[in-house]
């Protein structure tokens, strides 16, 4: 930065010059070529008292009052204040001034002494941070995350102060250039986690991101597995949980999510409500939502098996009424359960399309409408209607919404082996399920850890949340170099 001393300035030029452009004179001719056809590339002339500059930019990733306050004041007042905000590095290229101006940054071109200089006015339009729609809770921080990667990152750091919380950025995305974030603690986390990360992002070639989401199907050890392998969430707090217990976090721009891994099949099911809960009330809610996702699976074969296969296990009388539920529905019960189960999925992708208060109105008066003309129509039975409500309040239990998807494709699959092989078909999906479950590994941690393989750290903190002074010893499933839970070091 000694070039803005005016008594050094004639020693810098010759030294940048030299360095600066030593093999190739970038010329702003050859910028303008770069950015061609661009219509928000911006090239300003400003003379200042000493020499004419230039300032590229592209006007809609920054906002015009940091522009003026940051690049325009300082140069047509003092050259000094410059010095706050500009980058002037010592080799640069054509490759770099243009990838350093797609980031949002200014570049600022001095004539006379031909130099480049870098100033960060990234500042596009962002929504402010509020609370979660699809993660939202009664008790706990209520803030969520934005799409802004800076803002993401600053959510944590407050959250841990801490020198260990380290962070390594990747540029993915062969057209897009999207940046992402890989976050950790430095202490705690398993070193051959960490590469595993690395390789995977690095071996990732794919044109666009605009979600975490696709990362996170692009990194999956088993992507034809209809279970998700690793867990996004958009609440800070969850994230923070996640790192201290030797977890990495993956934050990518432009998307409000953030992908956890590795993680268990098991905290598919933890909210980060629980820690808030006392111990008893989070153990139950967590049960809950483990076994409502098998329940939700069960429930619609099931009536299907009884009625197609095994009538004889129902009671007499509970036979006759469901036979009477249903005597004028002219089709074999699987038909039946699958005209209802389209009829929830319209209605359910309907309502998320639509906006938020329409959205309700026709979940709700069309369930009511159509589930009671189906049955006055006699498409379906009373019966069907309750079990087919029920197993898809059960489907959304689980706080994750990909599980939540995930339910839904797996229920299909046993409604099939339900129609055609009854009982015995669902035993035979059953087995096909937890044998996949079995095989499934995130980042190379089998995914039904703490059951199988047995992790005896993590069984009290699964289906269960034990109160926290049980809770004393790190996460086996993060496989961290560190059992014991350090303390947090305070900031300097």
């Amino acid at each position: 930065m000694s070039y803005w001393n005016g008594d050094n300035n004639e020693e810098v030029t010759n030294s940048t010059s030299t360095t600066q452009n030593d093999k190739v004179l970038i010329t702003i001719a050859m910028i303008k070529s770069k950015l061609y056809g661009i219509n928000d590339a911006t090239f300003k002339d400003i003379q200042t008292g000493e020499e004419l500059v230039t300032i590229i930019y592209f006007s809609s990733l920054i906002e015009k009052l940091t522009l003026h306050r940051t690049v325009i004041l300082p140069l047509l007042t003092q050259k000094e204040e410059l010095v706050k905000f500009a980058d002037v590095p010592a080799q640069i290229n054509l490759a770099d001034i243009v990838s350093t101006i797609i980031e949002g940054n200014t570049i600022v071109y001095f004539h006379t002494k031909n130099i480049f200089a870098i100033v960060n006015t990234y500042s596009p339009p962002m929504s402010s941070i509020i609370g979660s729609d699809t993660e939202s809770s009664v008790i706990g921080p209520q803030d969520a995350f934005t799409e802004s990667l800076q803002t993401n990152l600053s959510l944590i750091k407050r959250r841990i102060q801490n020198t260990s919380l380290k962070n390594k950025d990747y540029i993915v995305g062969t057209e897009t250039n999207t940046k992402i974030s890989v976050v950790y603690m430095e202490h705690i986390v398993n070193k051959d986690n960490l590469d595993k990360v690395h390789k995977k992002i690095v071996d990732i070639k794919h044109p666009g991101f605009n979600d975490i989401s696709i990362l996170e199907q692009l990194m999956d050890d088993h992507p034809f597995s209809p279970i998700p392998q690793y867990l996004a969430t958009v609440r800070p707090d969850a994230v923070a949980s996640y790192l201290l217990d030797g977890r990495i976090a993956i934050f990518m721009n432009n998307s409000q999510a953030v992908m956890i891994c590795p993680i268990s099949f098991f905290e598919l099911f933890t909210s980060p409500e629980d820690a808030y809960n006392r111990w008893t009330t989070a153990s139950l809610l967590r049960t809950l939502r483990f076994f409502g996702f098998f329940l939700s699976v069960i429930l619609t074969p099931t009536y299907i098996s009884v009625l197609t296969h095994h009538p004889e296990m129902l009671p007499f009388n509970a036979l006759l009424n469901l036979q009477e539920s249903r005597g004028k529905v002219p089709f074999p019960p699987i038909l039946e359960v699958l005209f209802m189960e389209l009829v929830i999925e319209i209605l359910r992708e309907a309502g998320t399309r639509m906006p938020s208060k329409i959205g309700q109105t026709i979940g709700i008066v069309g369930g009511i409408v159509i589930g009671t003309a189906a049955v006055e129509a006699s498409l379906v039975s009373n019966v069907l209607i309750v079990i087919v409500a029920i197993s898809a309040l059960l489907s959304f239990l689980s706080p994750n919404f990909t599980l939540s998807n995930s339910n839904r494709a797996i229920r299909y699959i046993f409604i099939v082996a339900a129609g055609m092989f009854g009982l015995y078909g669902q035993m035979i999906a059953f087995a096909w399920l937890f044998h996949h479950l079995l095989t499934l590994t995130s980042l190379g941690t089998p995914f039904m850890t703490p059951v199988i393989p047995r992790k005896w750290t993590d069984f009290l903190n699964s289906v269960v949340r034990a109160p926290f002074f049980f809770d004393k010893r790190k996460s086996g499933v993060a496989n961290v170099q560190s059992k014991k839970a350090p303390p947090i070091e305070k900031g300097e």
